[in-house]
């Protein structure tokens, strides 16, 4: 985290690895980003992973990462590959997804 105290937003897009499907971890991730007052999306993809696009102060994004390493009860995660950048600003409230989605 910056010396900003973690209040300028930033962009993650996020790829979680292992059993992450059939688990509830696309619920788990909207409850964790809707308390943290993150904006985005979670979905399933097609290879088994689980893609999270959220939008938010750095601070509210880095306990987001945290709860996708860790996962719902029943989930085993093996891998987060997390890109940050600048936010896109295009994004309302947390959605969940259904099935696979190419992403935006």
């Amino acid at each position: 985290m910056s010396d900003d105290g973690g209040r300028v937003p930033e962009r993650l897009e996020a790829s979680v690895h292992g059993l992450v499907q059939g688990v509830g971890f696309r619920y788990h991730v909207r409850r964790a980003a809707a308390a943290l007052g993150l904006s985005g999306w979670v979905t399933n993809r097609a290879d088994g992973s689980v893609a999270v696009i959220a939008e938010g102060p750095s601070a509210g994004l880095d306990r987001l990462t945290a709860e996708l390493e860790r996962g719902p009860v029943g989930s085993r995660v093996q891998r987060v590959d997390v890109k940050r950048g600048p936010p896109a600003g295009d994004l309302e409230g947390f959605h969940v997804r259904s099935g696979s989605h190419g992403g935006d």
